[in-house]
């Protein structure tokens, strides 16, 4: 069986760690390599991958060979023409059983069979939340998303809450998604000292944390306000406010869109404190994650919405309290492991801050059941599922 896997998604070879679908991506081919017995696998590239990824990456060199898509300097020009005329027409030379692609498309101009993995649909729920690029998103929702969600032989969804999502907006059947969750993997990267931070980072011992993308569906500005207000005096949080004074909100990940607000209310609410209590580290790269969340004394992800939520996983995965959104995807993975709130209850998201950082033996019991749940997610068994899903094409 030749199966061709799109792996454009895995970006900055050999520089860092990928996000988003690149990292799904990486993860997942790694594993599934490990996996091959008969089955000849072609990973595609616009760009060749740099030797060091390819060490890491290509476990079973015998079974697995890498090309380059041509034309790809043509993109910038003629995008239309090379996503949906030229990269099709290289597929179909491959004489492919399956093509997947896990980043939620398959080209206009490729009709053979294919799988895809869809990620969210949060644009379909709330198109505030996104840059508003009327012609792109047009496009891409009404277009190429509906089309490829349509031709796809199965799709695998990474939670039930995008399932659910797949059949109420698109009306796809149930018999044709697959749900496969996400898995969690460090790469040998250790977890460095609290003074290795503070050293690096600016970040004092105690301190509560938010890492992901900055923008409007991750709710960052009502943490803020919370946060503020917590470290503020308050009779009704007199014990507990204590306890969060001694503590910073560190704010960390990529600059996404519409992030603008996040940072005055940032720069407000540390001259009403009269000092640095919330800092923004920007993007934190690959060997310096672990340890920015393994040290933290709670870690905080109030989103409205999420396909699958992996930084829950990988904070769940290091012991570390969780305090998450009871919407979409997040209680499949948090369950009874973590404090779920409503994003749009500021009280019981305070609530929720108050009860976690004044309770150490609930921290404790918290974190020692965040691990042993996230043992049920790993990249090994996505990889196996996802592979099963290919065959069965």
């Amino acid at each position: 069986m030749k199966i061709g896997i799109d792996c454009r998604t895995i970006l900055n070879p050999g520089k860092g760690e990928v996000a988003g679908v690149g990292h799904y991506t990486f993860y997942l081919v790694k594993n599934l390599l490990k996996l091959v017995q008969d089955e000849e696998i072609i990973l595609f590239f616009e760009q060749f991958p740099e030797e060091k990824v390819i060490n890491e990456l290509l476990v079973n060199k015998n079974k697995v060979k890498i090309k380059q898509l041509p034309w790809h300097q043509y993109r910038r020009y003629l995008p239309f023409i090379y996503a949906h005329l030229l990269v099709p027409y290289f597929l179909k030379k491959e004489k492919l059983d399956v093509y997947y692609n896990p980043a939620n498309i398959i080209p206009l101009g490729y009709r053979c069979k294919s799988v895809i993995t869809i990620h969210d649909l949060a644009i379909y729920r709330n198109p505030d939340w996104f840059p508003s690029n009327i012609w792109r998103n047009f496009f891409s929702t009404k277009i190429l998303v509906p089309r490829s969600v349509e031709r796809a032989e199965k799709i695998i969804a990474v939670s039930e809450s995008t399932k659910r999502d797949l059949i109420d907006i698109f009306g796809v059947t149930e018999n044709k998604i697959k749900v496969i969750y996400e898995g969690v993997e460090w790469g040998g990267a250790e977890i460095k000292s609290s003074g290795y931070l503070k050293e690096k980072y600016g970040v004092g011992d105690n301190y509560i944390l938010y890492l992901g993308t900055l923008e409007p569906r991750k709710n960052i500005e009502r943490l803020i306000r919370v946060f503020e207000e917590l470290r503020i005096k308050n009779p009704a949080y007199r014990q507990a406010d204590q306890e969060l004074r001694e503590f910073e909100l560190v704010i960390a990940g990529a600059k996404g869109w519409k992030y603008e607000k996040i940072f005055r209310l940032i720069d407000e609410a540390n001259k009403t404190l009269g000092q640095e209590a919330i800092k923004y580290l920007g993007y934190i790269p690959a060997e310096d994650k672990k340890s920015l969340i393994g040290n933290a004394k709670c870690f905080v992800f109030p989103s409205f919405y999420e396909g699958f939520g992996l930084p829950v996983l990988e904070a769940m995965s290091l012991s570390v309290p969780v305090v998450s959104s009871r919407t979409s995807s997040l209680p499949e993975i948090v369950g009874d492991t973590g404090l779920l709130i409503d994003p749009n209850n500021q009280e019981e998201l305070k609530n929720a801050l108050v009860k976690i950082m004044g309770d150490e033996n609930l921290k404790q019991d918290l974190g020692r059941k965040a691990l042993e749940r996230s043992k049920q997610f790993s990249w090994e068994k996505c990889a196996r599922e996802t592979l099963e899903v290919l065959k069965g094409i």
